[in-house]
């Protein structure tokens, strides 16, 4: 099955990074968070990517071409130029890097692959957020009901704290606290072909009409992850993310059951994220 990464978008709210390489390539543990992503789909046996890029397309291109070499250790005969290389971390992945524009919405990046993707299911998500969502269990969930898409709801992360007031004294104080009412678009979505026919033009964002018009139509449905879910929006997310990979194996590789919702919901009126370039 094909998973499409939406890599394309301009990163402004990370633009002490992104001045210099595309958001997908910024590092995170030492690696872009773009291979983080990856490493999910794969822990799952998704192995068949394509990679939508756009704002400096040519790194992510350059990167994937050298990613052999770059990831080995290698011995160089300093006479000769002879190399042989020792592989460290062998990847049965099949990567296709496509440059779908610069200005091109997250919709229309999905139109300008379709010959790409062909007639099969396919997956979808954003090259900037990590998750330790059970992609088995979404995609059996798409399966059974039945419909074009499914999308995976976040609890978005929480960012402040909450004090609990009473008569004006504190009773209690958190200093995080999450937000347990709301449901937020985290991408990972399951698609099938005819959600292509939703996205009228090449300057059509993903997130707006097409995902409202499949909500409307009765054709997407949310699949409720309530684990570990975390966005790059900023440097503080970046910074964020970062310490989590000195810990030892980072929580979006840490697996636990989700709960789908059930068959009678669909996604009508999720929020999403900030995703129109992508």
């Amino acid at each position: 099955m094909k998973v499409v990464l939406l890599a394309g978008g301009l990163g402004s709210r990370l633009a002490e990074e992104t001045k210099r390489v595309p958001k997908p390539m910024v590092e995170i543990g030492g690696r872009p968070i773009i291979m983080h992503v990856m490493d999910i789909y794969s822990h799952w046996g998704f192995h068949d990517f394509i990679v939508a890029g756009g704002y400096k397309c040519m790194s992510i291109k350059a990167f994937f071409h050298n990613f052999h070499l770059s990831t080995a250790d290698f011995t160089v005969s300093l006479g000769s130029g002879a190399m042989t290389l020792l592989q460290t971390r062998p990847l049965d992945w099949n990567v296709s890097v496509v440059d779908t524009g610069l200005a091109t919405m997250t919709g229309g990046r999905l139109l300008l692959l379709r010959d790409w993707i062909g007639r099969d299911t396919f997956m979808v998500t954003y090259s900037d957020g990590v998750g330790n969502i059970d992609l088995n269990a979404l995609l059996a969930f798409h399966r059974s009901h039945g419909r074009l898409a499914t999308v995976t709801a976040v609890r978005p992360p929480a960012r402040f704290g909450a004090l609990d007031i009473e008569n004006g004294r504190v009773v209690d104080f958190s200093e995080k606290v999450r937000q347990r009412e709301a449901w937020i678009n985290g991408g990972f979505f399951v698609f099938e072909p005819g959600v292509l026919d939703y996205i009228p033009a090449l300057s059509e964002p993903l997130e707006l009409s097409p995902l409202a018009r499949l909500a409307s139509d009765g054709e997407l449905y949310a699949f409720q992850h309530d684990g570990f879910w975390h966005p790059m929006d900023t440097i503080r997310d970046r910074d964020h993310l970062d310490g989590l990979c000195c810990d030892g194996t980072p929580p979006w590789l840490n697996f636990m059951p989700d709960y789908p919702v059930s068959l009678s919901q669909s996604a009508a009126g999720l929020p999403a994220r900030e995703h129109v370039h992508g």
